[in-house]
């Protein structure tokens, strides 16, 4: 079936049954050539090939990233602090999104709220800076929310502190 000629986007189903007709070398031309056009999709492959069976080192790769992106955060004038503060913020959120792991979410944005508050930027001063660390925090606590009690018990007890 062609859906050239509409240029309309097959849906996933109709996706997943050409894929299933195709051979191994088939599937990884196809692979490597989706990964050449958007550095997502690579990113994505990246998680999905090497560090989906290893939770844990995929989070303090994810830091690492952002402990550099915190280092060029300056913090002597709040407009570009906000918007390198922004910057991190979208990075964290595209490692997120790789991750199915409702914990990985949690963890990543209370290690960024922690480096938010370890830049000692007077939140008073900034009122978008404030509501930025607000809002990642409300993210946090409706996380929480959709996990097990035992977990949910864990977490409340690290976001208490802030």
């Amino acid at each position: 079936m062609t859906y050239f000629s509409k240029m309309k986007t097959a849906t996933v189903k109709q996706v997943k049954d050409e894929l299933e007709n195709l051979s191994q070398p088939e599937l990884v031309k196809l692979c490597l050539r989706l990964v050449k056009f958007k550095k997502e999709t690579k990113e994505l492959a990246t998680y999905l090939l090497f560090h989906d069976e290893n939770e844990e080192l995929y989070v303090a790769g994810v830091e690492e990233i952002l402990l550099e992106l915190f280092g060029e955060v300056n913090t002597r004038n709040l407009y570009i602090a906000k918007k390198n503060l922004r910057k991190i913020i979208r990075t964290v959120n595209r490692y997120i999104k790789y991750s199915d792991e409702a914990t990985t979410e949690i963890d990543l944005l209370i290690f960024v709220c922690l480096q938010i508050r370890k830049l000692n930027i007077d939140m008073k001063k900034s009122a978008q800076i404030n509501n930025l660390y607000l809002s990642q925090l409300k993210k946090i606590k409706s996380r929480i929310l959709g996990l097990h009690e035992d977990l949910q018990y864990d977490y409340e007890k690290k976001v208490s502190d802030f």
